[in-house]
């Protein structure tokens, strides 16, 4: 089941792309799950980053498309974007938040259909594991391929992907739990979970990461960390 929001201003509009939808879901064998906003406004109001892909018109009165995306791609770097617009000016301006392309209005269903075909040709959605929460910030979605690692902050846990680190609102062992159950994560400190696949070596009582960033790897942990990182590196190669 695959979840599609239309956001769109005309009723019209969305009514023609939901029946749309369902034909190429008809004639693709594909399940559609699809949600109807009116403004970005609504869409970003208690945001869950876990559609596939969005409909996202340029032009609303409230909170306009470019503006919604930007705010959208802090949540959610992932969900695929598609923006509707009868204006053509604004199309490179959509390609700032990584859209996937751009429909004129009206959208007319061959050319729907060639790219709903694109898109699922190089589809990477929720087929991989991802780990989704909220805080004062807002909600996010991090694929567990991209958490570099996870450390402790106060009561809490800061959560490092993708160039940003979020607090989520779990302590320690639940999210050493959550991320140890994948191979490639692994605890080196107290205070420090890691991903095996961003080390790229080891110094004293340090993990060196690919990004240049040093982890701390504590005694009593270093024995079984440095087994954990020889089993992961050994089924790399």
């Amino acid at each position: 089941m695959f979840k599609i929001a239309i956001c769109d201003d005309e009723d019209t509009l969305i009514g023609e792309l939901k029946e749309n939808l369902g034909r190429y879901a008809a004639e693709t064998g594909r399940e559609f799950s699809i949600f109807m906003y009116h403004d970005g406004s609504e869409l970003l109001q208690g945001y869950q980053p876990d559609y596939d892909l969005i409909f996202m018109d340029i032009k609303m009165e409230k909170v306009n498309g470019l503006k919604a995306a930007g705010e959208l791609r802090r949540m959610d770097s992932k969900v695929g974007l598609i923006f509707l617009t009868s204006l053509k000016q604004y199309v490179w301006k959509g390609y700032e938040y990584r859209a996937v392309n751009y429909l004129l209005k009206p959208v007319k269903y061959g050319v729907l259909k060639l790219e709903l075909d694109r898109y699922f040709a190089n589809y990477q959605g929720k087929d991989e594991p991802y780990v989704s929460f909220a805080n004062d910030s807002g909600r996010y979605k991090a694929r567990y391929k991209d958490i570099r690692y996870a450390e402790t902050e106060k009561r809490n846990v800061r959560l490092h992907f993708e160039g940003q680190g979020q607090v989520i609102y779990k302590n320690m062992k639940e999210i050493a739990a959550l991320l140890c159950a994948q191979p490639q994560f692994a605890r080196c400190h107290q205070s420090f979970v890691v991903n095996l696949s961003f080390v790229k070596g080891v110094e004293g009582l340090e993990a060196i990461l690919t990004t240049g960033e040093r982890i701390p790897i504590s005694q009593p942990k270093r024995k079984e960390f440095m087994q954990r990182m020889a089993d992961y590196w050994g089924e790399l190669l």
